[in-house]
């Protein structure tokens, strides 16, 4: 059966708080009730003290052989004296001889069952037994708590005993009391503590449900959700951890659905350029003169098409970490040099000035020469793609300490402050540079991160609209220039 967190949270602090209570009322009322035996048991035996000093008083007159006539004579006086001790001792006090026979009591002749303790209890007490401190001596329906007092004449010789009797064996009113208390003030608590933990649970719980529902609007493809964050603890923590993730996944399926966007519109324009032209050479619609300058924009869509499948070709290995550095020493300098001459055309075209900073000698780094000169080429043909015509492009190499500093600076309209935390996002393309340019599909800025992360460095972009945009980024360095090979004839 489905039990929420809440019920189950609930459920267990009732039980943990109700069963602490309990044991805690059980033990307190155990001493409560162990308390009250000993202190009933003190007050017996002060009665049975009292009414011993009461019978010393008549020591003057005690004989021997008339004890039982001495007490009996002096009943009166001897019963209303014992009567106040017995009173506070909420207790019975019996005197009887020797053998047994109740000579005087505090009890109500009328109420007495009894005239005489049996022989053997009494032999038992005066010998010393302990036995018949909590017993029913015999002749009670049920156990009393009793204390005895063995009377002696002035030789010695035993009298009589002096037998304070009770059948409550415990002060109840004081532990009834107690009790009372105990469980009243243990309700009220317990009562707070449901309250406090019910309030506790649902601020726990309510951010999980909403977490919950939340998920299950992602799985449905919406996205846009968001947890009301309350509070500055661990849960309030994961709910804004959640809205982060949430941002994200909503960022990554707009980069989806642009990306399918873009590389659909990608694939199909070169295809249908390179079907029509096709259809065209072979229907006769283009006369064989013009068949040379048509293939050369069919291998041009060509080259574009391959393009687009090695940059997803090349973003599947990355995500899949099956790129492998293959590190050596090279010199930087010569290829930034390079890649320049092969966008001679572009840059020629657009009337575009070229800087070139570098150090007097040439830069030489410990990195894989293949993956550089991707990023090189990638920060270059996006520096020329949005400089514009008669602007100026710097190529900035230098030594700094033990690491090369590698810069791309173009003049230009640069990046919106608003799309600088993204552009190294997969499928990112900002509305201003989809205007100008539609030939990417958002992923050679990724793969340049990623591929200058893999060389344990970062790349960094500074931009302000409408004046340049510059990304840059450090290699280690070598101390010692590569020797050339010989060539060997």
């Amino acid at each position: 059966m489905y039990k929420s967190v809440f019920t189950r949270f609930i459920s267990t602090f009732t039980l943990i708080i109700g069963f602490s209570f309990l044991i805690l009322t059980l033990i307190i009322s155990s001493m409560l009730t162990n308390y009250s035996i000993e202190s009933k048991k003190l007050l017996m035996a002060k009665a049975a003290d009292n009414s011993e000093e009461i019978i010393n008083v008549f020591k003057d007159i005690l004989h021997e052989e008339d004890f039982d006539i001495t007490i009996k004579r002096y009943s009166d006086r001897i019963s209303s004296s014992m009567e106040k001790y017995a009173s506070s001792a909420d207790a019975d006090i019996y005197i009887t001889d020797i053998k047994g026979n109740i000579l005087i009591s505090t009890a109500e002749i009328e109420n007495s069952e009894f005239t005489a303790f049996p022989q053997s209890v009494v032999e038992s007490i005066i010998n010393g037994s302990t036995q018949y401190t909590l017993h029913d001596l015999g002749v009670f329906s049920g156990k009393h708590l009793n204390n005895f007092n063995v009377v002696s004449y002035e030789t010695g010789t035993q009298a009589g005993l002096i037998i304070v009797t009770s059948s409550t064996i415990s002060d109840n009113s004081l532990t009834t009391k107690m009790t009372t208390v105990i469980i009243s003030a243990s309700l009220w608590v317990f009562l707070a503590a449901i309250i406090s933990v019910y309030i506790v649970s649902r601020q726990i719980v309510t951010p999980l449900k909403a977490i919950s529902n939340a998920a299950k609007s992602f799985s449905v493809g919406q996205f846009d959700v968001r947890v009301p964050v309350l509070g500055r603890d661990e849960v309030a923590e994961l709910a804004t951890t959640f809205n982060n993730m949430a941002e994200s996944l909503e960022h990554i399926e707009e980069r989806r659905s642009s990306l399918l966007g873009n590389i659909s519109h990608d694939l199909r324009t070169p295809m249908t350029t390179i079907a029509g032209f096709v259809d065209g050479i072979l229907d006769g619609t283009i006369p064989a003169e013009k068949h040379s300058y048509y293939l050369g924009i069919i291998s041009s869509e060509v080259r574009r098409l391959s393009r687009l499948v090695s940059t997803l070709l090349e973003l599947s290995k990355i995500e899949a970490n099956e790129k492998v550095l293959n590190r050596k020493n090279y010199n930087i300098s010569e290829q930034a040099r390079q890649i320049l001459i092969s966008f001679e055309k572009k840059i020629d075209s657009k009337q575009i000035e070229i800087v070139f900073n570098n150090d007097e000698n040439d830069v030489f780094v410990n990195a894989d020469k293949d993956a550089i000169h991707q990023v090189l080429y990638n920060l270059c043909d996006n520096a020329i793609k949005f400089t514009p015509e008669k602007g100026v492009i710097t190529i900035t190499i230098e030594k700094r300490e033990k690491k090369a500093f590698i810069s791309v600076h173009n003049t230009g309209e640069g990046i919106p402050q608003a799309d600088l935390p993204f552009v190294f996002d997969r499928f990112y393309k900002s509305d201003r540079s989809r205007g100008l340019d539609k030939s990417g599909i958002g992923l050679g800025l990724f793969i340049v991160k990623s591929t200058v992360n893999r060389h344990g460095e970062e790349i960094k972009v500074h931009s302000t609209q409408g004046e340049y945009c510059e990304f840059s980024f450090m290699l280690p360095t070598v101390k010692n220039e590569p020797k050339e090979p010989k060539q060997i004839n």
